[in-house]
């Protein structure tokens, strides 16, 4: 069994700073804390609502109280001898005033159940169903609209609503039993400034109902208690300690649990959140100048890809001194990494390497200073040049996207955990960035690695299926106590479903996914995950999801990355580019070899024997991606069905 290992001097005297919030006994204390200490602060700035939001922390607070006494005048009390408290539905993105409606329910005595507006109606309306809501609040006029059909208004037994709740101030509709307000007009109900009734709560009061977006079958309902969202506040504040008024810039959706927690230690330290989109982030990220962000793999991704596109945008001569000073940096990075054992390629290095490191690095450093100055600083300044780091989580990040931030100054800290975790249980330390790794775990989280088939523990630095045990952990499933008993052992230890092992300094490493498993007709095991992330480092692969199950080899659907390809035959001197010609077949089989070839511990059985390109990339509209970012591979394995047959025959 592995725990966090001998904390750090500065991780102690960060947790030793966090007391308010160790002794709260909810997430509405912690705002009522917030408030207080930051009440002059701007909290949230939207500045592509209409009209812009700014609310200090004082102005934010008392919206919430407001609400929150609205919501009683409407029926949300809190219900002292029930099982569980009134559950309301919020579905709704990310916005200030998301906030207010999950603390204005939770301060008048409610459960929140979230879900993305942008979720598919069925989906939105089991949800609904399932968690007994008995209100429902959503994000505007257009969400209502795409429910209302599947209301059964006026109010059935199926879907008991008293009242429905529009986030925005558009008029709203008067029609059927159920009673339909607006924003505004919530806020009016409220008699007083407080909630008439103080609900009693402690941290083993249930808080909210995070349905998980899964990649298969339809969502299961985390219950997360005040205590597993507390946890995560304090356990972050061990790991870093932003300053009132830093700027975060906020583009993950906040019903997904990653944001969420995020959102909610960043307000405990009192900085300011300003909201963007996928639209307006790279213009933001310039203009706003954010001193941290979290994301997702695909979001860095995203942003590599803009700057590469600047330099290959450059003339040849400037392509190639870019090109020598990014040689020259991964060198610099890579001898680094073994002289502090940050190296995952390489946990033990020998005597010799270290000395070989020591002798390169001095060279190597003043060719990386230089480059600095020339290029990394740009780099930097063109993402606002205020970022102290950046927190990545929902996914593995690729290689080459460590080396690349790593290279121009940007911190990642990558970390890990599930919606049931509340969700993190491992994240890297400023002071140990094992870059590949997922972290050590946080305050109070025990690991154990355990053999798939013996369920076992294995020794230290052997793969497995990770367990989980901590103050973060889920109280189950809500109404499906099957899947609970599956998910928690008597012990305590939640299967996590994934597979990793630990280093001997207490590194999580995963490796993939049970479940993603691809099995060759040889019998051997392949985790796609890693292949793929090698893969997505071809400047002519935009998205790509292997297959092979019960095959002889590997095989590739491939969404093509139409502007390299392009330039590609432009240099060439084709003309429009044909996927389908020889030229092209040939330079993809030759970069899927060699990138595959190319990865560390690669084997024979890695090798991608078949490729299909698909047209329509991978997204959360055609239902190929979850709205975390993550392929659907069931949904894209049905759909794409004939093509994956045809592949190999």
């Amino acid at each position: 069994m592995a725990s966090s290992l001998a904390m750090a001097a500065q991780e102690r005297e960060n947790l030793r700073r966090s007391q308010d919030y160790a002794n709260a006994q909810s997430i509405p204390a912690l705002w009522a804390i917030a408030a207080q200490k930051f009440a002059e602060i701007l909290a949230v700035y939207d500045p592509h609502s209409k009209p812009e939001i700014r609310w200090t922390y004082g102005q934010l607070y008392q919206q919430m109280q407001q609400f929150a006494a609205g919501l009683q005048a409407l029926g949300i009390t809190p219900q002292p001898q029930a099982d569980y408290p009134l559950r309301v539905a919020l579905f709704s993105d990310n916005c200030p005033r998301w906030l207010v409606a999950d603390q204005g329910i939770m301060q008048a005595g409610g459960v929140d159940v979230v879900r993305s507006s942008q979720a598919d109606p069925e989906e939105l309306l089991y949800i609904l169903r399932h968690s007994g809501a008995v209100a429902l609040i959503v994000e505007d006029l257009a969400t209502y609209q795409k429910l209302r059909s599947g209301l059964n208004m006026p109010a059935t037994e199926a879907t008991p609503l008293q009242f429905i709740v529009l986030l925005s101030d558009e008029v709203p509709p008067q029609e059927g039993s159920v009673k339909v307000l607006n924003f505004q007009q919530v806020l009016q109900a409220a008699s007083t400034l407080r909630p008439a009734l103080i609900p009693q709560v402690d941290r083993g009061t249930l808080a909210t109902l995070m349905y998980t977006s899964g990649t298969s079958g339809m969502p299961k309902g985390v219950m997360l208690t005040h205590g597993n969202l507390l946890h995560q506040v304090v356990a972050a504040s061990g790991v870093a300690q932003p300053m009132p008024g830093e700027r975060v810039l906020s583009i993950l959706p906040i019903w997904h649990c990653y944001e969420r927690t995020f959102e909610y230690f960043i307000f405990s330290r009192g900085c300011t959140q300003i909201y963007t989109n996928i639209r307006f982030v790279k213009q933001d990220i310039k203009d706003h100048k954010p001193h941290y962000m979290v994301g997702v793999p695909r979001l860095w991704e995203s942003i590599y890809e803009g700057i590469q596109k600047q330099f290959r945008s450059q003339p040849a001569n400037k392509q190639q001194l870019v090109e020598k000073f990014l040689r020259y940096s991964q060198g610099y990075i890579e001898a680094k990494r073994i002289l502090q054992d940050l190296s995952l390629t390489n946990l033990h290095p020998t005597l010799i390497e270290k000395v070989m490191a020591v002798i390169k690095l001095p060279l190597l450093a003043l060719l990386h200073q230089v480059g600095d100055r020339l290029v990394y600083s740009k780099v930097r300044l063109g993402t606002g040049g205020a970022l102290k780091f950046v927190v990545s989580g929902g996914g593995s990040i690729a290689d080459h996207l460590e080396d690349f931030f790593e290279i121009v100054g940007i911190p990642i800290l990558g970390g890990y955990g599930l919606t049931e975790t509340a969700p993190i249980t491992h994240v890297r330390r400023p002071w140990r960035n094992l870059r590949g790794g997922d972290g050590q775990a946080v305050l109070d989280t025990e690991t154990k690695i355990v053999d798939l088939e013996t369920r076992q523990e294995v020794p230290v630095g052997k793969q497995g299926v990770v367990l989980l045990r901590g103050p973060q952990v889920m109280q189950g499933y809500f109404n499906n106590p099957e899947a609970t008993r599956k998910a928690i052992d008597p012990a305590g230890w939640f299967d996590s479903g994934d597979l990793g092992f630990v280093t001997q300094w207490g590194d999580l490493i995963i490796t993939g996914r049970a479940k993603d498993t691809i099995v060759l007709t040889n019998g051997e095991n392949i985790e796609p995950q890693p292949i793929e992330d090698v893969l997505l480092c071809s400047p002519y692969i935009d998205q790509v999801m292997l297959v092979g199950q019960d095959q002889k080899v590997l095989g590739a659907l491939i969404v093509p990355n139409r502007d390299a390809m392009q330039n590609w035959a432009d240099q060439q001197g084709y003309g429009t580019v044909d996927l389908n010609s020889k030229p092209v077949q040939d330079l993809i089989k030759a970069e899927l070899t060699q990138r595959v070839k190319e990865r560390p511990g690669y084997r024979p059985d890695d090798r991608i024997g078949t490729f299909r390109w698909i047209e329509e990339p991978f997204s959360i509209e055609n239902g190929l991606l979850t709205q975390t970012l993550k392929i659907r591979r069931n949904v894209v394995s049905e759909r794409y069905g004939a093509i994956i047959n045809e592949m190999f025959e």
